[in-house]
């Protein structure tokens, strides 16, 4: 997949300047309700925000020996190599809730290929190395000391996989599709639908940072969501 990492870090910086609430009710007006995760998944620091596509990593409870696992570029770490700059990483643990999936050398390797962030679907080990990386959000349903290995595997790179959802079962999360996470939650944005959100949304925060202004300066609440219909 071809990433033009400048348009990428550009996106990502307008989507920072908004917060995922707005970004959501934009999803809702198009007909796409169901995109917020699971809100048991969550950053480790209230001031994390993460934003950009998602390098997708699928995970099953396959407990095969090193030599027996057939994902060469998993067995060898190579799987790093595909990452891109401005990517999010974004791992799908399978149901699996004890094990750690991802942690402070996992995130190490990806930050130095240029992804900007770790979204798990899963654990976290490694929390308080991870805490103090500069410019690593990092959002998970758990932290644990449980080595993954032997629990799970690594069973896909950049494929479709599915991720817990709030509104629904599950989410669908193809290679690509963006990735916008704050402290209210995280959500999935289809690739061929971020445009259209992003400028939507920046729209509706122009409107609300107007009403906002007016009622701090003596506007009635009331009056002013007449005026603007948000509120």
């Amino acid at each position: 997949m071809t990433q033009d990492p400048a348009a990428i870090a550009a996106k990502a910086a307008r989507f920072k300047k908004l917060y995922t609430a707005a970004v959501y009710d934009i999803l809702d007006e198009m007909g796409l309700p169901n995109q917020c995760m699971d809100l048991g998944i969550r950053a480790l620091d209230r001031s994390m925000r993460v934003a950009g596509p998602a390098f997708t990593v699928a995970c099953s409870a396959d407990v095969r020996t090193d030599e027996e696992y057939d994902l060469e570029e998993v067995k060898t770490f190579t799987f790093f190599r595909r990452m891109y700059p401005g990517c999010v990483v974004l791992i799908s643990a399978a149901g699996e809730r004890n094990s750690g999936h991802w942690g402070e050398l996992m995130s190490t390797g990806s930050k130095s290929k240029g992804a900007t962030g770790v979204v798990v679907d899963g654990g976290i080990r490694d929390g308080n190395i991870l805490m103090s990386m500069e410019d690593w959000p990092v959002f998970t349903r758990y932290l644990s000391p449980i080595e993954s290995r032997r629990r799970t595997r690594i069973s896909g790179i950049e494929v479709p996989i599915a991720v817990t959802g709030t509104l629904t079962a599950q989410i669908r999360v193809d290679p690509g599709d963006w990735i916008f996470g704050d402290m209210d939650g995280v959500l999935v944005i289809p690739a061929d639908k971020v445009d259209a959100v992003l400028a939507r949304a920046e729209e509706i925060m122009g409107i609300e940072n107007r009403s906002r202004n007016e009622i701090r300066a003596g506007g009635d609440v009331a009056d002013v969501y007449a005026k603007y219909g948000r509120l």
